[in-house]
């Protein structure tokens, strides 16, 4: 039960820091990682920057 915690938290992270990196929307990502889990971390390197708006 703790791995998957464990394994959970490093979801969110990931997809965080990628998301991030990449200029995307880190929120959608983070919550993304957290129901998604391992799932959603190969989609995050698709992701696309967040529109900017002016």
């Amino acid at each position: 039960m703790f791995a998957l915690l464990v394994l959970n938290l490093l979801c969110i992270f990931v997809c965080y820091s990628v998301a991030k990196s990449k200029g995307a929307n880190t929120s959608f990502w983070a919550i993304m990682g957290a129901i998604l889990g391992p799932l959603a971390v190969p989609f995050v390197f698709f992701a696309k920057p967040a529109a900017k708006s002016t």
